[in-house]
Protein backbone atom coordinates (compact mmCIF):
# COMPACT_ATOMS: atom_id res chain seq x y z
CA UNK A 1 0.00 0.00 0.00
CA UNK A 2 3.14 2.39 0.92
CA UNK A 3 4.20 1.95 -2.40
CA UNK A 4 1.20 2.36 -4.27
CA UNK A 5 0.91 5.60 -2.46
CA UNK A 6 4.51 6.62 -2.87
CA UNK A 7 4.08 6.09 -6.92
CA UNK A 8 1.33 7.74 -7.62
CA UNK A 9 1.62 10.42 -5.75
CA UNK A 10 3.41 12.55 -8.00
CA UNK A 11 0.44 11.71 -10.80
CA UNK A 12 -2.41 13.63 -8.51
CA UNK A 13 0.12 16.44 -7.94
CA UNK A 14 0.68 16.87 -11.87
CA UNK A 15 -3.04 16.38 -12.63
CA UNK A 16 -4.04 19.26 -10.13
CA UNK A 17 -0.98 21.41 -11.57
CA UNK A 18 -2.86 20.54 -15.46
CA UNK A 19 -6.03 21.71 -13.75
CA UNK A 20 -4.91 24.80 -12.64
CA UNK A 21 -3.20 25.98 -15.68
CA UNK A 22 -6.07 25.04 -17.32
CA UNK A 23 -8.47 27.06 -15.51
CA UNK A 24 -5.55 30.10 -15.85
CA UNK A 25 -5.88 29.74 -19.86
CA UNK A 26 -9.78 29.80 -19.62
CA UNK A 27 -10.00 32.93 -17.72
CA UNK A 28 -8.07 34.61 -19.67
CA UNK A 29 -10.23 33.51 -22.84
CA UNK A 30 -12.75 34.70 -20.77
CA UNK A 31 -11.92 37.99 -20.14
CA UNK A 32 -11.35 39.01 -23.81
CA UNK A 33 -14.27 37.78 -24.78
CA UNK A 34 -15.52 40.05 -22.06
CA UNK A 35 -13.65 42.43 -23.61
CA UNK A 36 -14.50 42.31 -27.07
CA UNK A 37 -18.21 42.41 -26.08
CA UNK A 38 -17.49 45.52 -24.41
CA UNK A 39 -15.93 46.90 -27.29
CA UNK A 40 -18.83 45.99 -29.80
CA UNK A 41 -22.16 47.25 -27.49
CA UNK A 42 -23.65 50.06 -29.01
CA UNK A 43 -23.49 53.26 -26.93
CA UNK A 44 -26.56 55.60 -25.57
CA UNK A 45 -27.61 58.93 -25.43
CA UNK A 46 -25.75 59.66 -21.89
CA UNK A 47 -22.27 57.90 -23.79
CA UNK A 48 -22.75 55.25 -21.07
CA UNK A 49 -21.35 51.69 -21.81
CA UNK A 50 -24.80 49.76 -22.09
CA UNK A 51 -23.98 46.44 -20.07
CA UNK A 52 -25.17 43.39 -20.66
CA UNK A 53 -27.49 41.62 -17.90
CA UNK A 54 -25.07 39.14 -17.28
CA UNK A 55 -22.62 41.40 -15.91
CA UNK A 56 -21.62 41.43 -12.15
CA UNK A 57 -21.90 44.92 -11.38
CA UNK A 58 -23.45 47.76 -13.40
CA UNK A 59 -23.95 51.19 -13.51
CA UNK A 60 -27.40 50.85 -14.71
CA UNK A 61 -28.38 48.67 -11.87
CA UNK A 62 -30.11 50.76 -8.68
CA UNK A 63 -28.16 51.79 -5.88
CA UNK A 64 -29.62 49.32 -3.16
CA UNK A 65 -28.37 46.37 -5.38
CA UNK A 66 -24.61 47.77 -5.89
CA UNK A 67 -24.71 48.48 -1.57
CA UNK A 68 -25.58 44.73 -1.02
CA UNK A 69 -23.69 42.73 0.53
CA UNK A 70 -24.63 39.16 -1.69
CA UNK A 71 -22.03 36.59 -2.10
CA UNK A 72 -21.39 34.64 -5.29
CA UNK A 73 -23.50 31.68 -6.46
CA UNK A 74 -22.55 28.53 -4.17
CA UNK A 75 -20.47 26.25 -6.11
CA UNK A 76 -21.40 22.61 -5.34
CA UNK A 77 -19.30 20.84 -2.92
CA UNK A 78 -17.53 18.53 -4.95
CA UNK A 79 -16.36 21.33 -7.00
CA UNK A 80 -15.09 23.00 -3.43
CA UNK A 81 -13.40 20.25 -2.42
CA UNK A 82 -11.53 19.69 -5.69
CA UNK A 83 -10.61 23.61 -5.83
CA UNK A 84 -9.65 23.26 -1.87
CA UNK A 85 -7.65 19.97 -2.36
CA UNK A 86 -5.63 21.54 -5.56
CA UNK A 87 -4.93 24.83 -4.49
CA UNK A 88 -3.24 23.33 -0.93
CA UNK A 89 -1.32 20.46 -2.45
CA UNK A 90 0.10 22.38 -5.40
CA UNK A 91 1.18 25.09 -2.77
CA UNK A 92 2.26 23.11 0.13
CA UNK A 93 4.33 21.19 -2.83
CA UNK A 94 5.58 24.58 -4.56
CA UNK A 95 7.13 26.04 -0.68
CA UNK A 96 8.29 22.75 0.86
CA UNK A 97 11.79 23.49 1.09
CA UNK A 98 10.65 26.72 3.69
CA UNK A 99 8.58 24.37 5.74
CA UNK A 100 11.39 21.93 5.74
CA UNK A 101 13.73 25.19 7.11
CA UNK A 102 11.46 25.97 10.03
CA UNK A 103 10.87 22.55 11.54
CA UNK A 104 14.85 22.13 11.43
CA UNK A 105 14.60 25.58 13.50
CA UNK A 106 12.06 24.54 15.93
CA UNK A 107 13.91 21.12 16.96
CA UNK A 108 14.97 20.83 20.56
CA UNK A 109 18.68 20.10 18.96
CA UNK A 110 18.13 23.50 17.01
CA UNK A 111 19.36 21.42 13.62
CA UNK A 112 20.38 22.83 10.49
CA UNK A 113 21.47 21.44 6.89
CA UNK A 114 25.02 20.57 7.88
CA UNK A 115 23.57 17.94 10.24
CA UNK A 116 20.91 16.27 7.69
CA UNK A 117 22.00 17.01 4.40
CA UNK A 118 20.64 19.71 1.75
CA UNK A 119 18.42 16.96 0.34
CA UNK A 120 16.21 17.27 3.76
CA UNK A 121 14.82 20.67 1.79
CA UNK A 122 13.01 18.35 -0.95
CA UNK A 123 12.93 15.21 0.88
CA UNK A 124 9.67 13.62 1.05
CA UNK A 125 8.25 16.58 -0.85
CA UNK A 126 5.78 14.83 -3.06
CA UNK A 127 4.51 11.91 -1.12
CA UNK A 128 3.92 14.45 1.94
CA UNK A 129 2.48 17.31 0.07
CA UNK A 130 -0.26 14.74 -1.23
CA UNK A 131 -2.14 14.91 1.84
CA UNK A 132 -2.67 18.77 1.20
CA UNK A 133 -5.29 17.14 -1.13
CA UNK A 134 -7.23 15.79 1.51
CA UNK A 135 -6.30 18.78 3.93
CA UNK A 136 -7.68 21.69 1.59
CA UNK A 137 -10.46 19.30 0.49
CA UNK A 138 -11.90 19.32 3.87
CA UNK A 139 -10.83 22.96 5.17
CA UNK A 140 -12.55 24.77 1.71
CA UNK A 141 -15.26 22.21 1.40
CA UNK A 142 -16.50 22.71 4.78
CA UNK A 143 -15.92 26.13 5.21
CA UNK A 144 -17.80 26.98 1.54
CA UNK A 145 -20.83 24.64 3.00
CA UNK A 146 -21.22 26.11 6.11
CA UNK A 147 -20.25 29.54 6.28
CA UNK A 148 -24.00 30.93 5.29
CA UNK A 149 -25.33 29.49 8.29
CA UNK A 150 -23.04 28.59 10.76
CA UNK A 151 -20.62 32.41 10.55
CA UNK A 152 -16.77 32.18 9.36
CA UNK A 153 -15.52 31.33 12.95
CA UNK A 154 -17.67 28.27 13.70
CA UNK A 155 -17.10 27.22 10.14
CA UNK A 156 -13.48 27.09 9.50
CA UNK A 157 -13.47 25.78 13.69
CA UNK A 158 -15.36 22.53 12.15
CA UNK A 159 -12.82 22.77 8.83
CA UNK A 160 -9.94 22.97 10.75
CA UNK A 161 -10.99 19.71 13.59
CA UNK A 162 -11.84 17.37 10.65
CA UNK A 163 -8.98 18.21 8.70
CA UNK A 164 -6.49 17.80 11.39
CA UNK A 165 -7.63 13.84 11.05
CA UNK A 166 -5.16 14.10 8.16
CA UNK A 167 -3.33 16.69 9.21
CA UNK A 168 -1.57 15.32 11.97
CA UNK A 169 -0.68 12.05 10.13
CA UNK A 170 0.92 14.43 7.90
CA UNK A 171 3.16 16.16 10.25
CA UNK A 172 4.29 13.14 11.82
CA UNK A 173 5.42 11.70 8.85
CA UNK A 174 6.80 14.95 6.84
CA UNK A 175 8.81 16.21 10.08
CA UNK A 176 10.17 13.07 11.01
CA UNK A 177 11.18 12.97 7.47
CA UNK A 178 13.12 16.29 7.38
CA UNK A 179 14.63 15.65 10.51
CA UNK A 180 16.84 12.83 9.28
CA UNK A 181 14.93 10.38 11.96
CA UNK A 182 13.74 7.95 8.46
CA UNK A 183 15.34 7.72 5.39
CA UNK A 184 12.08 8.38 3.26
CA UNK A 185 7.98 7.95 3.28
CA UNK A 186 7.95 4.64 3.02
CA UNK A 187 10.47 3.94 5.82
CA UNK A 188 8.95 6.57 8.02
CA UNK A 189 5.06 4.99 7.43
CA UNK A 190 6.49 1.49 8.28
CA UNK A 191 9.11 2.02 10.92
CA UNK A 192 5.71 4.32 12.99
CA UNK A 193 3.26 1.33 12.32
CA UNK A 194 5.77 -1.16 13.51
CA UNK A 195 6.42 0.72 17.06
CA UNK A 196 3.26 2.52 17.66
CA UNK A 197 0.55 1.20 15.54
CA UNK A 198 -1.58 3.87 14.17
CA UNK A 199 -1.34 6.02 17.26
CA UNK A 200 2.14 6.44 16.20
CA UNK A 201 0.83 8.69 13.36
CA UNK A 202 -1.43 10.80 15.55
CA UNK A 203 1.35 11.57 18.29
CA UNK A 204 1.16 14.94 19.61
CA UNK A 205 -2.16 15.50 18.18
CA UNK A 206 -2.93 17.88 21.26
CA UNK A 207 -0.09 20.44 20.82
CA UNK A 208 -1.73 20.11 16.56
CA UNK A 209 -4.54 20.37 17.48
CA UNK A 210 -4.10 23.76 19.88
CA UNK A 211 -2.30 25.20 16.72
CA UNK A 212 -4.22 24.51 13.75
CA UNK A 213 -7.65 25.07 14.84
CA UNK A 214 -6.95 28.43 15.82
CA UNK A 215 -4.71 29.43 13.13
CA UNK A 216 -7.24 28.12 10.36
CA UNK A 217 -9.87 29.91 11.94
CA UNK A 218 -7.82 33.22 12.62
CA UNK A 219 -6.81 33.58 9.15
CA UNK A 220 -10.08 31.90 7.45
CA UNK A 221 -11.83 34.74 9.84
CA UNK A 222 -9.29 37.25 8.74
CA UNK A 223 -8.95 36.47 5.24
CA UNK A 224 -13.19 36.58 5.32
CA UNK A 225 -13.56 39.96 6.53
CA UNK A 226 -10.82 41.47 4.84
CA UNK A 227 -12.09 40.42 1.34
CA UNK A 228 -15.78 41.29 2.62
CA UNK A 229 -14.39 44.99 3.70
CA UNK A 230 -12.31 45.57 0.08
CA UNK A 231 -15.61 44.23 -1.32
CA UNK A 232 -17.55 46.99 0.10
CA UNK A 233 -14.93 50.08 -0.93
CA UNK A 234 -15.42 48.74 -4.08
CA UNK A 235 -18.64 48.60 -4.10
CA UNK A 236 -18.84 52.49 -2.42
CA UNK A 237 -16.11 53.63 -5.52
CA UNK A 238 -18.72 52.32 -8.12
CA UNK A 239 -21.97 54.49 -6.08
CA UNK A 240 -19.58 57.55 -6.50
CA UNK A 241 -18.04 57.08 -9.93
CA UNK A 242 -21.25 55.44 -12.24
CA UNK A 243 -18.56 54.99 -14.94
CA UNK A 244 -16.16 52.48 -13.39
CA UNK A 245 -17.13 48.69 -13.21
CA UNK A 246 -16.37 47.05 -9.83
CA UNK A 247 -16.00 42.93 -9.34
CA UNK A 248 -17.79 40.72 -6.82
CA UNK A 249 -14.43 39.02 -6.66
CA UNK A 250 -11.03 39.80 -5.66
CA UNK A 251 -7.57 40.00 -8.19
CA UNK A 252 -5.23 38.26 -7.58
CA UNK A 253 -2.83 40.58 -5.61
CA UNK A 254 -5.91 41.59 -3.61
CA UNK A 255 -5.92 37.49 -3.17
CA UNK A 256 -2.39 37.22 -2.01
CA UNK A 257 -2.19 40.07 0.36
CA UNK A 258 -5.21 39.26 1.88
CA UNK A 259 -4.06 35.70 2.23
CA UNK A 260 -0.26 36.96 3.72
CA UNK A 261 -1.81 39.38 6.16
CA UNK A 262 -3.90 36.84 7.64
CA UNK A 263 -1.48 33.88 7.83
CA UNK A 264 0.77 36.11 9.45
CA UNK A 265 -2.19 36.78 12.26
CA UNK A 266 -2.69 33.28 12.70
CA UNK A 267 1.48 32.57 13.24
CA UNK A 268 1.56 35.14 15.60
CA UNK A 269 -1.38 33.62 17.57
CA UNK A 270 -0.56 30.42 17.27
CA UNK A 271 3.29 29.54 16.87
CA UNK A 272 4.34 28.67 20.58
CA UNK A 273 1.67 25.76 20.03
CA UNK A 274 3.53 25.00 16.72
CA UNK A 275 7.21 24.95 18.34
CA UNK A 276 5.43 22.30 21.12
CA UNK A 277 4.10 20.39 18.21
CA UNK A 278 7.13 19.91 16.58
CA UNK A 279 9.64 19.03 19.19
CA UNK A 280 6.90 16.41 20.54
CA UNK A 281 7.27 15.13 17.17
CA UNK A 282 10.52 15.04 16.59
CA UNK A 283 12.37 14.09 19.54
CA UNK A 284 12.84 10.81 18.48
CA UNK A 285 16.29 13.02 16.74
CA UNK A 286 17.05 14.19 19.85
CA UNK A 287 19.82 12.51 22.49
CA UNK A 288 18.32 14.36 25.67
CA UNK A 289 15.64 13.18 27.73
CA UNK A 290 12.29 12.42 26.03
CA UNK A 291 9.04 14.56 27.07
CA UNK A 292 6.53 12.55 29.03
CA UNK A 293 3.62 14.47 27.87
CA UNK A 294 2.75 17.87 26.05
CA UNK A 295 2.27 19.89 29.60
CA UNK A 296 6.08 18.46 30.41
CA UNK A 297 7.54 19.66 27.13
CA UNK A 298 5.81 23.07 27.91
CA UNK A 299 7.21 23.20 31.63
CA UNK A 300 10.74 21.78 30.30
CA UNK A 301 11.15 24.23 27.80
CA UNK A 302 10.19 27.10 30.26
CA UNK A 303 12.24 26.12 32.94
CA UNK A 304 15.36 25.61 31.07
CA UNK A 305 15.06 27.61 28.08
CA UNK A 306 12.67 30.77 29.07
CA UNK A 307 10.00 32.33 26.95
CA UNK A 308 12.23 32.27 24.05
CA UNK A 309 12.27 28.93 22.35
CA UNK A 310 8.23 29.19 22.28
CA UNK A 311 9.34 31.48 18.92
CA UNK A 312 11.95 29.74 17.95
CA UNK A 313 11.60 29.57 14.35
CA UNK A 314 8.94 32.51 13.90
CA UNK A 315 10.73 33.68 10.63
CA UNK A 316 10.97 30.90 8.76
CA UNK A 317 7.46 29.79 9.53
CA UNK A 318 6.19 33.55 8.36
CA UNK A 319 7.88 32.61 5.40
CA UNK A 320 6.27 29.95 5.18
CA UNK A 321 2.62 30.38 6.00
CA UNK A 322 2.33 33.68 4.27
CA UNK A 323 3.04 32.16 0.62
CA UNK A 324 1.08 29.11 1.39
CA UNK A 325 -2.09 30.54 2.18
CA UNK A 326 -1.82 33.69 0.02
CA UNK A 327 -1.23 31.49 -3.08
CA UNK A 328 -3.40 28.77 -1.81
CA UNK A 329 -6.68 31.53 -1.12
CA UNK A 330 -5.40 32.92 -4.86
CA UNK A 331 -5.24 29.35 -6.71
CA UNK A 332 -8.55 28.34 -4.60
CA UNK A 333 -9.73 31.38 -5.60
CA UNK A 334 -9.05 31.37 -9.75
CA UNK A 335 -10.03 27.77 -10.02
CA UNK A 336 -13.46 28.05 -7.98
CA UNK A 337 -14.15 31.14 -10.41
CA UNK A 338 -13.37 28.77 -13.85
CA UNK A 339 -15.49 25.94 -12.21
CA UNK A 340 -18.49 28.65 -11.87
CA UNK A 341 -17.96 29.71 -15.61
CA UNK A 342 -18.05 26.12 -16.53
CA UNK A 343 -21.09 25.50 -14.65
CA UNK A 344 -22.97 27.67 -16.14
CA UNK A 345 -21.96 26.82 -19.84
CA UNK A 346 -23.34 23.77 -19.04
CA UNK A 347 -26.34 24.65 -17.79
CA UNK A 348 -26.70 26.60 -21.26
CA UNK A 349 -26.05 23.43 -23.20
CA UNK A 350 -27.80 21.44 -21.33
CA UNK A 351 -30.80 23.98 -21.86
CA UNK A 352 -30.19 24.37 -25.88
Amino acid sequence: IFSLWSSITPFFLIAALIAYVRSSSLRVIQCRRRTSSFSTTPRGKDNHILLSSTATLSPSLPRSSISSNKPPPNLPLQNRLAAGGASRALTQFLIYPIDALRTLAQTRDHRTLADVGATALVRGCATTSSFGLFIGSIQFGIFGATRAFCGPVVASALGAAVSCLVSVPQEVIKQRIVTGIHSGFREACVMIYRKDGITGFYSAWRPTVANNVPFVVSTFSANDFMKQRILVAKRRRQEADESSLSSNELTIAENVAVGVVSALIGALITHPADVVKTRMMTQASSRQVPYSSTMDCVRTMYEKEGMKPFYSGFLQRSFYMGPLWSIQFAINGRICKSLEQWNKEGRVVRKD
